[in-house]
């Protein structure tokens, strides 16, 4: 069962249903109808935060879920499951995956991340654990320990990862190129030719959220390309007459 639900992602569009309280879609009934509306259009699957976003997800949708529960801790700066108790509640929410932070940001309580992962393994045998990373060295790490796939979410928000505005696809092509578990390319993905891209270079699936779930982000983009289009164009009408004078002063 377990390797079929991961045999089942391959080559395959995930839809990572997810908003902050502060944010306007925020509201489990609101990100279960995104899920519902991702598996109309043929999504693999689904990656969602908090245990009640998840219950209400199941309930409207068929879909695998990639469980995980945002939690902050005075001592850590790992917000992703970051201990068995929340690894606990998205089991409990009937969740088939669970997203883990696997940097090598200090953890909470100082535990380290391959005594979770064992403790996890111990306590919860039935779920899958997809390992959130940030470079090269943490996936092979959290490999070694033996989780079930790696995804790239954590890639750029971390201090020591790359900070850029794409995808780290570098980070997938070298995981995936590993042979050892699925790579699922995820962060910043914002187009179908970044999809593909992450394809042709191993990704099992891709995982997309801000690029569809985040309206507030996807209108910035397009009112921020509008007005420096405009500003091109201002630039272009203005500043060529100048140019022309300057030459015929020239000559």
């Amino acid at each position: 069962m377990k390797q079929r639900l991961v045999s089942d992602l391959k080559d395959g569009f995930i839809l990572s249903c997810q908003a902050l309280p502060n944010e306007p879609l925020h509201g489990s009934r609101i990100m279960a109808a995104m899920a519902a509306a991702a598996e109309e259009g043929g999504a693999a699957a689904i990656r969602a935060n908090t245990p009640e976003d998840i219950r209400e997800i199941k309930r409207r949708c068929s879909l695998p879920v990639i469980g995980l529960y945002k939690k902050q801790y005075e001592d850590s700066d790992v917000y992703i499951t970051p201990t068995i108790v929340e690894v606990r509640d998205i089991v409990e929410a009937s969740a088939e995956f669970v997203a883990v932070d696997c940097t090598r940001l200090p953890r909470p309580g100082n535990q380290t991340l391959d005594d979770l992962i064992r403790e996890i393994r111990c306590a919860f045998p039935q779920i899958l654990i997809v390992a959130d990373v940030s470079t090269y060295e943490e996936g092979v790490h959290a490999i070694s320990l033996g989780v079930d796939i790696v995804s790239t979410t954590m890639s750029g928000y971390t201090p020591h990862s790359p900070q850029q505005d794409g995808p780290d696809l570098e980070l997938v092509g070298n995981l995936s190129r590993l042979g050892k578990v699925p790579v699922l390319a995820e962060g910043r993905l914002w187009s179908i030719e970044q999809c593909l891209s992450s394809f042709d270079i191993g990704a099992h699936a891709v995982v997309v959220g801000t690029a569809i779930t985040r309206p507030q982000e996807i209108v910035k983009r397009y009112v921020q390309r509008i007005r420096k289009e405009e500003t091109a164009t201002k630039n272009e009408r203005y500043y060529p007459i100048f140019h022309e004078e300057r030459d015929y002063c020239e000559h």
